[in-house]
């Protein structure tokens, strides 16, 4: 039995390997035109070629997170298929490798794929992917894809304060700062502008080139508004840097653990978190569907193949991954849309494609 897995091992994972790295290939090709692009915009800058190339290795571990679960099914699907042309999957039967015995020698297959998957998408692509960007706006001059800024709030003691980041600059500074306090019934009772601010250790701000204006009481109108310039200042609060980043740029680039933080932040000042539930969920629920997809190609090696058929078979097997993809997608957009349940909208393309695969296994391998 440990020969035949390994042989399976050994065959899943050099089969995996190949198709991953066609599929960076592809990647690679197209972000190195894009980037070809920005050189060219921000060349005065000095963003030069070179530096472009460093930019798109950056984004590989992300890449290779998105497509692992894709190429698991596709590498999979080849090997099962391989094996049944060439009738050495039907002589493993025949030396003792029954149905259940091949189900879990595939499911360890997928957890090995899983955990690869979690760590790239939890340790090394957020990691990776911010250097990146720190990167890149060393010579544009900016992090963030929101045209607005992000707007978050913090709650305190006596007051609570709608705040405005425009960007994050290429050392980790934020800038373009604004902040409003709001009385507990909702009075304007100063603002602060500051052209940047850095979070410091204890979670504080430090606001640099700061602006104050306090707001007379809503109760006594009769006091005048007192505007105060101050070169630097400390400001308390809860709002971390990730918090700014998750807000600025796409969430899916943080971590598990980041991103449960900030939806406790936005369940504790009232904030809709419903988008960034989905995609905690979805990063919760993604490793495990190449798990999902071993068992999806297990049924392929109890068919029966004619010489040539298995390039169907694998194209079905690419087109069941972009299909996985893009069903992935398109329910977290539509649990957004809807107010689904989060753990729900980013667990049913994972549930449809169990179902689909137990349907399989039972149909070709239990009951023929």
């Amino acid at each position: 039995m440990k020969t035949m897995s390994r042989l399976i091992y050994v065959e899943v994972a050099y089969a995996v390997a190949l198709v991953t790295l066609g599929f960076i290939s592809l990647f690679l090709f197209f972000d190195v035109v894009a980037e070809i692009q920005s050189v060219g915009r921000h060349a005065t800058q000095g963003y030069s070629l070179l530096k472009a190339m460093l930019y798109v290795a950056l984004l590989l571990p992300t890449h290779l997170y998105e497509l692992l679960p894709i190429t698991v099914l596709i590498g999979t699907i080849f090997v099962m298929a391989r094996l049944a042309q060439s009738s050495e999957f039907t002589i493993l039967r025949t030396s003792g490798l029954g149905p259940w015995r091949a189900l879990r020698t595939m499911l360890w297959i997928g957890v090995v794929f899983a955990v690869i998957t979690f760590v790239l998408g939890d340790y090394v692509s957020p990691a990776s992917d911010r250097t990146a960007q720190l990167l890149k706006a060393q010579f544009t001059g900016r992090i963030t894809d929101v045209q607005t800024g992000a707007w978050l709030k913090d709650r305190q003691a006596q007051s609570q304060f709608s705040v405005n980041v425009k960007t994050i600059s290429s050392d980790s500074q934020l800038q373009g700062i604004r902040i409003f306090e709001l009385d507990s019934h909702g009075f304007v009772k100063s603002t602060l502008q500051a052209q940047s601010a850095e979070v410091n250790m204890d979670g504080s701000w430090t606001l640099n080139q700061v602006q104050r204006t306090d707001f007379p009481d809503g109760k006594n109108q009769t006091l005048a508004v007192v505007r105060s310039e101050k070169s630097s200042m400390l400001w308390p609060n809860l709002i971390s840097a990730e918090m700014v980043s998750a807000a600025l740029l796409k969430p899916e680039r943080m971590s598990t653990l980041d991103l449960f933080r900030y939806i406790q932040h936005l369940n504790a000042n009232e904030q809709s978190a419903q988008k960034f539930e989905i995609v905690f969920w979805k990063k919760v629920f993604y490793p495990l569907s190449c798990l999902v997809m071993v068992v999806l190609a297990l049924p392929f090696a109890y068919l029966h193949f004619r010489s040539g058929s298995i390039a169907t078979f694998v194209f079905g097997g690419v087109v069941a991954g972009i299909s996985f993809f893009l069903m992935n997608n398109m329910f977290g957009y539509m649990g957004s849309l809807h107010n689904w349940l989060p753990w729900l909208a980013a667990a049913l393309p994972g549930l449809i494609y169990t179902a689909i695969s137990l349907t399989a296994f039972g149909w070709l391998v239990l009951r023929r």
